[in-house]
């Protein structure tokens, strides 16, 4: 596939571009939306619930994205479009003035980074080497969170500068714009090969091994005690981290996952993936734990930068695996069933979390976050190297 490679190696440097802008612009509003949220009236419940509506919903744009990025023949069209919604939606946090305008403003943010992120990790996968797959998600997760570092640093200046959280919103739009231009310079690449002939079904048990359900199964245990991170920063403030520092935890949690990003994909191509993958859900259990004992602030802090290590060791890892344990013709649809699943059970846990930390106070639902990583964690460990994986790293 000596196109394919080409276009390949373009398009990780696009693609890294543009997750750096994006991600730049989304991170100087997502460290002070609990804040912001709050000072419109919202409580945990209501955050629980304009998370978990958000991702549910944005869950069928997954799963539409994933069956035509296995049968179209132009993806980028679709990314492009991912991209440019997400990006237009965003301003308008700065007018909301009611907690449910950021309930539809969300919405549409997750439903068009839904519908995008398919077919861009399936048109990377189509053409790297398969055993660089995850060196390059890894690359791409640390553009991307490249981008996390400087979008906290943005939104505390300008709150410094200006006093007001709607200052940051308006701001977000450069650097939004930036990565829309962007995204218009990347290269189409063609399947490997192509499903049968039959017209595709994402419900095709045939299309998928029982390494890969394996690896959903594992997944989405732990998604069910994965709540949305506002939940985190929500926690933080309630035991002293103020307002304001609000994007320093973004920064610390970003650093971490920046620089780890990257070696934790190259490893994941050269060591059993599902080991590295297990290896994040412990740090998360972990984490999750000392949120709900809440010792000190140090601690709070510390473990925030844990935090972004999860983070590094699973989301280019996981990605990879599943490119490993499908087809190359069923990637997209592999991946609508893994994005669109795990953000099901994101919005089950973002609900749960709300109405437990409603009823029965804050550390309850991050002790169950710290049980349900556990579990993920030894299912993964615990499964024969064929189950999970058909790379000679396993």
């Amino acid at each position: 596939m000596p196109e394919n490679r080409t276009a390949a190696k373009y398009n990780v440097y696009v693609f890294g571009a543009v997750s750096f802008f994006n991600d730049t612009a989304s991170e100087m509003a997502y460290w002070i939306l609990p804040a912001f949220l709050t000072s419109l009236g919202a409580g945990p419940a209501a955050m629980g619930l304009i998370e978990g509506i958000a991702e549910s919903v944005a869950s069928l744009g997954k799963l539409l994205s994933g069956y035509l990025t296995d049968t179209v023949q132009r993806r980028k069209p679709i990314i492009v479009f991912g991209y440019l919604a997400a990006n237009l939606v965003k301003p308008l946090l700065a007018l909301s003035t009611r907690w449910w305008q950021v309930l539809f403003i969300r919405f549409a943010d997750r439903t068009a980074k839904g519908l995008r992120g398919t077919p861009r990790d399936v048109m990377l996968a189509e053409s790297v080497d398969r055993m660089k797959v995850g060196g390059a998600y890894g690359l791409l997760q640390a553009m991307d969170s490249a981008g996390a570092i400087l979008g906290p640093l943005a939104a505390l200046l300008i709150m410094e500068r200006t006093g007001s959280m709607r200052a940051v919103f308006w701001f977000a739009v450069i650097p939004g714009a930036i990565a829309v231009a962007a995204i218009l310079l990347a290269k189409e690449t063609r399947a490997e090969s192509k499903p049968a002939d039959h017209a595709p079904s994402v419900t095709t048990s045939a299309q998928f091994s029982g390494r890969f359900y394996y690896v959903l199964a594992a997944v989405l245990i732990f998604s069910l005690g994965n709540s949305s991170d506002m939940f985190l920063v929500l926690r933080a403030e309630q035991l002293g981290i103020s307002t304001v520092q609000a994007p320093l935890l973004g920064l610390t949690f970003n650093i971490v996952y920046t620089f780890a990003s990257w070696p934790a994909g190259w490893l994941s191509d050269r060591r059993p993936k599902r080991t590295i993958a297990a290896a994040g859900y412990l740090v998360f259990a972990a984490t999750y734990l000392v949120f709900a004992l809440a010792p000190s602030r140090a601690a709070i802090w510390s473990m925030t930068a844990c935090y972004g290590l999860y983070y590094a060791l699973t989301s280019p890892v996981l990605r990879a695996l599943v490119v490993e344990t499908v087809e190359p013709g069923s990637r997209g649809r592999a991946f609508g069933l893994f994005y669109s699943f795990t953000s099901i059970a994101a919005l089950l846990s973002s609900v749960i979390t709300g109405q437990l930390w409603k009823h029965y106070g804050a550390a309850l639902p991050f002790y169950v976050s710290a049980g349900t990583a556990t579990l993920a964690a030894v299912m993964l460990l615990a499964a024969r190297a064929g189950e999970v994986s058909s790379g000679p790293a396993e």
